[in-house]
């Protein structure tokens, strides 16, 4: 999340220049789709991550393609779909095989497909989006597998999103002093912000819902804070590279997908392991 000092914008915009009201009303319902397939069943849980993740996966290799990088959809979507779907039943041992498969075959497909010229460009990109977000996204499905896994998905959640709010109230209400030139707008303040907010969260989560101690929801909080941060400055790096704002316009007051799996997909290894260390 991108935190601001900046005056008000237009109507329905806020002091970040998003458009507040329908950013709420999306992540409200957002909230509502993740919450309500968790509980439900964790498969369809499983089917909206592939779903989401493979519009994050399109929206990258659009915005590569505005560099005349070519990235074919369908190989890294079927390579997607199988990594996801065999970290769930089979593991991280099946993660990483559907990856290495699936990263050779993109070689191959590349080197039958356009020729010689730009291949190595166009092959590393390839394998990037197979990593970045499907790989990573991989580590949710394995979040999910265990038998309390839908608990273990919403503090995973949970603490990221407490990362964005409370970096972005904080950001807005005492945001002065700049936190970094690839992303102007992010701020020390609301950084704190993001740090004591996930750490609340945390601590609360994992002693409520896993019955586990509060210093290990404060660990898992402060990693999710600073992981979360980085996250949001890799991609506003690979938005800047191409020369875009946003990675798409699904989302209102959002961008795209990809704007919102940023930190999301940055802090899923880190959270399943340490909830595989704790618990």
């Amino acid at each position: 999340m991108e935190e601001s000092t900046a005056g008000s914008s237009s109507s329905g915009g806020s002091r970040t220049g998003r458009n507040l009201p329908a950013a709420i009303a999306v992540g409200v319902g957002l909230g509502a789709l993740v919450i309500g397939s968790l509980f439900t069943r964790k498969e369809i849980f499983l089917a909206v991550v592939i779903l989401a993740v493979g519009v994050g996966v399109v929206e990258l290799i659009q915005a590569l393609a505005t560099r005349g990088i070519k990235v074919r959809v369908v190989p890294v979507l079927a390579g997607m779909t199988a990594m996801l779907c065999g970290a769930y039943w089979g593991g991280p041992s099946w993660l990483l095989g559907s990856f290495a498969v699936t990263a050779f075959g993109l070689l191959l497909w590349r080197m039958f497909d356009g020729g010689q010229d730009g291949y190595v460009r166009d092959a590393t990109a390839s394998v990037f989006t197979l990593v970045y977000p499907p790989l990573l996204a991989g580590f949710a499905a394995l979040l999910l597998a265990p038998e309390d896994g839908n608990l273990r998905v919403v503090i995973f959640i949970a603490v990221t999103v407490a990362s964005d709010i409370g970096g972005y109230i904080a950001g807005v209400l005492f945001g002065r002093h700049k936190m970094s030139i690839i992303s102007p707008k992010k701020t020390w303040e609301g950084f704190a912000g993001s740090v004591l907010a996930c750490v609340l969260v945390g601590a609360w989560l994992v002693t409520w819902l896993m019955d586990g101690e509060i210093w290990q929801g404060a660990v898992i909080g402060a990693l999710v804070a600073l992981l979360a941060t980085l996250g949001d400055l890799v991609e506003s790096m690979i938005k800047r590279d191409l020369g875009i704002k946003d990675m798409g316009r699904l989302l209102p007051g959002h961008g795209g997908m990809m704007d919102r799996l940023d930190s999301l997909v940055a802090t899923l290894i880190p959270v399943w392991l340490l909830l595989s260390l704790f618990f």
